[in-house]
């Protein structure tokens, strides 16, 4: 399992790096900063995968500036707030926006 996460850290880690500048020149961010919410995002998101209590599939991750928002579907409250209190634990995290809708 840590090899799987490894292993989409590294894609989205290539991915993130070649796409680089299109914050930058939105003026959103500078490029430490934005290499920084990537590896948040990356990391919240292995971490959803290797959780079980939360579905990593169905929970879209985005951070700017350090507060990540979660976005997508919890199949109840309680994988709700599982996923803002994994996100919470990443290191560098400054707030979390917890987005997600819960499935009926």
């Amino acid at each position: 399992m840590k090899l799987r996460s490894a292993f989409v850290a590294s894609i989205t880690a290539l991915v993130l790096v070649a796409t680089t500048g299109c914050a930058v020149t939105r003026n959103q961010e500078t490029v430490g900063a934005y290499i920084d919410d990537s590896v948040i995002s990356t990391t919240v998101k292995a971490r959803f995968f290797d959780d079980k209590s939360v579905d990593g599939s169905a929970v879209s991750v985005e951070t700017l500036n350090g507060t990540v928002m979660l976005s997508g579907f919890a199949k109840n409250a309680t994988e709700k707030k599982n996923a803002e209190n994994i996100a919470w634990r990443v290191k560098g995290v400054k707030g979390v926006k917890n987005e997600l809708s819960i499935r009926p």
